[in-house]
Order: structure tokens, then sequence, then C-alpha cells
């Protein structure tokens, strides 16, 4: 794709101008902050603008040395890796130039729940939730559960979490969906393979000033803790269940001994939820950029199998299959898919923007 001159210069001027800005010394507060913003977001894209201005402008250097029969050889070779390298940079810009989701640096509420399959869902439910563990120690991220509900066998049956770190949601966003389990349970005497499943839900985590949620919207019962926890748990009244009466949106926390707690967690998980409604509603109202998209971010969706018996991973949206599962499962295995689900949806976007 190739990026007009003039737009080259639009970029170079605009960061140019923050740049100063930035120097000034003029800047407080607020206005400080997203100038901040904005730099950091330019300067990518900056950088690569200059790269393809330099290799344009040496190309035209070099094409004018052809006429010089003693420069030409040595122009000619020049010339050759340049136009083959142009083509790279001007992509790589254009990849930086796509727009930017507003949620992708944000932290993430990592959301995971048995579906069919009894024991052995609740078991693969407990298998994911290690992977991404491991997966966001590879990232320096930071992963607090925020609620859990223990499958008896082990695993669980839901599991609700809170990831943190750098570009969390940019790299997990893509996760949502059924993932698919095909092994044969350790109960099981006849060897024979059985499917389960488990679904995931990744969802950005806003902040109180993305999402204001009138009290007069809420319907709070508090009720006695069930389950496991010990006594204490079960003879208080500390479990919390939230309506957002608007939207029917229910969250239910009773991990916390304190009342208080579980309302704060609960409170956190809903305007999680929210805010996610919010986007999904947002997207609708722009069909055509929800094209672009890998897979529809539906939740009922099957975007991966995990094939135990064959040792590979498949990943149904892009037609991905790794012969690596242990490595996947691990952690650093992972990183291999969600990079190339992010290079497939940077593609089909460029490729919407051509057309």
């Amino acid at each position: 794709m190739t990026i007009p001159a003039e737009r080259l210069r639009q970029i170079a001027n605009r960061f140019a101008e923050l740049e100063a800005r930035m120097a000034s010394g003029q800047l407080e507060g607020e206005e400080f902050v997203q100038a901040s913003r904005d730099y950091a977001e330019l300067e990518p894209v900056a950088k690569s603008a200059a790269e393809v201005q330099a290799m344009r402008e040496e190309i035209a250097g070099l094409t004018e040395m052809l006429a010089d029969p003693e420069m030409k050889a040595m122009a000619e070779e020049e010339l050759e890796t340049l136009k083959k390298a142009l083509p790279q940079a001007e992509r790589a810009l254009s990849i930086a130039m796509l727009p930017k989701d507003s949620a992708d640096q944000r932290p993430a509420m990592l959301e995971i729940r048995a579906g069919t399959g009894g024991d052995e869902a609740a078991l693969f439910a407990g298998d994911l939730f290690r992977m991404y563990e491991r997966y966001a120690a590879e990232n320096g991220w930071k992963v607090e559960p925020v609620s859990m509900n223990a499958a008896e066998v082990g695993g669980f049956k839901e599991i609700v979490a809170n990831v943190t770190g750098q570009g969390v949601f940019a790299k997990m966003k893509f996760e949502s969906g059924v993932h698919r389990v095909q092994r044969v349970p350790v109960t099981e005497s006849g060897g024979r393979i059985h499917t389960s499943a488990a679904t995931v839900a990744v969802l950005p985590e806003p902040t109180e000033v993305d999402v204001s949620i009138d009290d007069n919207d809420l319907r709070i019962d508090i009720y006695r803790s069930s389950g496991a926890g010990g006594q204490h748990v079960n003879t208080t009244d500390s479990a919390v269940r939230i309506t957002h009466v608007p939207t029917g949106i229910v969250v239910a926390m009773q991990d916390e001994r304190s009342q208080h707690k579980n309302r704060d967690k609960a409170m956190k998980v809903l305007r999680a939820r929210l805010y996610e409604k919010r986007r999904e509603e947002a997207h609708g109202a722009e069909a055509e950029a929800r094209k672009a998209m890998v897979g529809s971010g539906d939740r009922s969706e099957r975007i991966r199998t995990y094939n135990f018996p064959q040792g590979r991973v498949t990943d149904h949206r892009i037609g991905l299959t790794l012969h690596k599962l242990d490595e996947v499962l691990a952690g650093p295995g992972l990183g291999e898919l969600t990079d190339a689900l992010i290079a497939e949806d940077e593609a089909k976007r460029l490729a919407a923007l051509a057309d």
C-alpha cells in the first residue's frame, strides 16, 4: 500500500509540532497528559514514515546516479536492495497507521467457564487458566483471581481474574470464544476420546470514569455464602448479588468473607461487562469495520481445538494448526497463536482500507 508523499509530510509536521509542545514546558495537568498520549501514539508512526521517506529519497538519488557510467554498477546493486525493502517498510507504516482500538492498552477481565463435558470440562477450564497465567508471566503481566468456583475433581466450574500489564487486551482479545478439548479422561477405563469445552471471555477493564453507574439502576441482594470456604463463610451473610436493572446483567460474588469486599469485586466485574456491552453496540453501528475482525468475538463461536492424542492445537478462524500442544499450554506457544491472529486482523483491515 503506497502512502502519498503529502501524507508523510503531514505525519512529520504533526510529530515535530508535538515534540515542540512537549519541550516547551508550558503544558500542565490534563493538557500535558493528553499531549503525552498523542506523542506516544504518533512516535512509532513518525519513525516508520521517516524511514519510508528516507528510502524513497535514496532511491531517487540512486536512480539519478545510473546516468554516471562509473557509478552505475554500484547504484544498480543498492537500488535493487532498496526496492525490495521499500514495500516492507511501506506495509509496516500502513499497519502503524491503522486505527487503534482504544482499549488495546487496557488491563483485562478474564472469565473462564466450564461448558459441555462435566468434570472433564472443569479440568480443562483449569488447564486454560494455567495456560493464561504462564502466558501472562512470559509477558511480564500480573494475574489476580477475582472469584472462583472450584470443581470437586479439580479445575474450575468458573473463574474470573484480572490481568494487568502493558498491552494486555491487545494481545488477549482474540481469546474470547469456545475452546474445545479432545482427550482421554483419567476416569475413562476404555481409553475413549471425549470432547468437552470451556468458554473464555476477555473484557477490557474500564475505569470508573469510562462507565458511570447510577446506584438507582442497581438491585443488590445480600445472602449467605455457600460451598467451599469453611465454617465462617457458611454462617455469614456476606455474599452479594448485583443486578443492573436496565440491562439485566447479574453479577454474584461470595469469595470474600467481607460483604464490602464482595460488593467491590462484583462492581468491578459489572463495570467491565457494561463497558463491553457498549463496545459491542458501537461495533454494531460500524458493521463494515466489524467485518475486518478475526472472528466475530461471539462467545458461542468455537474458535480453537486442543487435541491431546495428536498433540496439536488448531485455531479454526485462521486455519492454523500447531503440533506443539505442550508448548501452547505451557504459555510460550500461545504467543505464536496470538501473533498470527493479530497479523491476520491487520491484514484484513489493510485489505478493507484498500477496497
